[in-house]
């Protein structure tokens, strides 16, 4: 699904103003939905698609697909309020939550692509699959409606007398055709899939693969947090709180570095860059859900890390292996952007935001550098660096930087974060106190907190406007 591709293309549209490019997104988003590829039953996203409709997938349910997709889909839902994509990211977290995570707080991998048959034998799919005899038994007079809707028919049919759900008409439009209004519709809908859903569970599921990997954990992190923001569910704001704090407390090394792998209680492989660029960008983007400075700080500390271990001096950009693996013939560098964007490019993201954060001269010099290097290489195959190009679009004069200190600053953050705000940083202090230490560290915080005064600073290049107190004058002036 190369989530990261639609991610650059929503941004770029927006700012734009380009509507056809938008419509095409959109488009694109309501038919993975639709698709085979997304699971109606229990929700989340299979691997990718075996055809040009998304409609017969690899059925392997990767961590990483799902935890991109919930952003792009929250991203999405901030811009269209779009009902089908607030669904879509509620269903793929709840079979998160269900299959693919620890209340301990971390998740696990995947979930195998075969699993045992009627027969007991393994074939893939098996799980997922149904025959029109079980769905008539099963859903009874509600089956006709069913049927329509996820087409078991010669649309959906896939082999061996099984078919794979797909939807290819709107609710309206289904609704119309049954004589029935929306919320019945949807009524009717939600009882069949419970009871396909009682049906799977006495299937034998598909084999978990519960490793847990540094990366694939900070990419499912950002996803909770971006749903916390399109949706303003408190319960995805803990389970990413959580998370990160699973990920501080186990999968650092003593010597400030991160480990690459988490089972059976142990870490044995050395944290690789893609380790450490995840990491930081999900502890930033806490940093900007919570404004609890640690998260900022962490960042700041892995930040440093990566220079010291990972940092090419020649070619300004940084290896894949730490200087402390076992030497190899060649250190591979990542940086074209794939179905998890490379390393690299989310470095230089990471870097352009803590220097604006730290006004720090080193990442932000830095950041230019790695994308200045990038740059001649993307007329080439634009797909394959969209990370990178969201950067270069960062670097236009779009950006802005949000400031907002005092008692009530999180909850204002709160509330603009629910809107599409692309290309915008966030900074603050839930206090009208100063600690001067912390003001010093965190310059665009510096001389802006008012005692009992909550005010929002809308700035470019840390210039700043004049504050105001009104959420909604903010919101307008950003949007100019």
């Amino acid at each position: 699904m190369l989530p990261n591709n639609y991610a650059f293309l929503l941004k770029y549209a927006h700012l734009q103003n380009d509507n056809e490019l938008l419509e095409y997104i959109n488009l694109t988003l309501t038919k993975m939905t639709y698709g085979g590829v997304f699971d109606h039953i229990d929700g989340g996203f299979s691997r990718y698609s075996t055809d040009i409709r998304w409609h017969i997938p690899h059925f392997e349910k990767m961590l990483y697909d799902n935890g991109q997709l919930v952003s792009l889909y929250s991203q999405a839902y901030k811009l269209t309020k779009n009902e089908l994509y607030k669904t879509t990211i509620q269903r793929t977290l709840n079979f998160i939550e269900q299959e693919l995570y620890h209340q301990k707080g971390y998740f696990y991998s995947s979930l195998d692509a075969d699993s045992y048959n009627h027969l007991g034998e393994k074939e893939e799919g098996a799980f997922y699959l149904w025959t029109k005899e079980e769905l008539k038994s099963t859903l009874k007079k509600d089956y006709k409606l069913f049927a329509d809707y996820y087409n078991v028919n010669e649309y959906g049919y896939w082999e061996k007398s099984t078919y794979v759900l797909t939807r290819k008409d709107s609710d309206e439009k289904i609704a119309k055709k049954f004589d029935l209004l929306i919320p019945q519709l949807h009524v009717t809908i939600d009882k069949c899939i419970t009871a396909l859903h009682n049906v799977r569970e006495q299937r034998k599921k598909p084999s978990l693969d519960d490793k847990t990997l540094t990366s694939w954990n900070a990419l499912m992190l950002v996803g909770y947090l971006d749903a916390y923001e399109a949706l303003n569910e408190e319960k995805y704001l803990k389970i990413a709180q959580k998370n990160a704090t699973f990920i501080s407390d186990n999968l650092f090394k003593n010597d400030g570095g991160l480990f690459h792998n988490f089972k059976n209680g142990k870490s044995t492989i050395n944290g690789y860059l893609e380790d450490y660029a995840t990491v930081i960008e999900a502890f930033i983007k806490l940093y900007e859900n919570t404004l609890d400075e640690k998260w900022l700080y962490s960042a700041k500390n892995l930040t440093d890390y990566c220079f010291t271990h990972f940092y090419n001096t020649e070619n300004n950009l940084f290896y894949f292996t730490s200087d402390e693996d076992p030497k190899l013939v060649v250190r591979n560098t990542e940086y074209r952007d794939n179905v998890i964007p490379a390393s690299n490019s989310i470095m230089a993201k990471n870097l352009f935001m803590l220097g604006i954060h730290f006004n720090n001269k080193k990442y932000s010099e830095t950041s230019k550098k790695m994308l200045h290097n990038i740059l001649p290489q993307i007329n080439n195959y634009g797909s394959g660096y969209s990370n990178w190009l969201d950067l270069f679009l960062m670097n236009s004069e779009k950006f802005q930087e949000i400031v907002i200190t005092g008692e009530n600053a999180l909850s204002k953050i709160n509330y603009l974060k629910k809107q599409y705000l692309p290309n915008i940083l966030f900074s603050g202090h839930n206090s009208s106190e100063e600690n001067n230490t912390k003001m010093k560290e965190l310059p665009l915080l510096e001389y802006r907190i008012i005692p009992k005064k909550t005010y929002i600073y809308i700035c470019k290049n840390s210039v700043c406007q004049l504050p105001t107190e009104n959420i909604e004058q903010a919101l307008t002036l950003i949007r100019k």
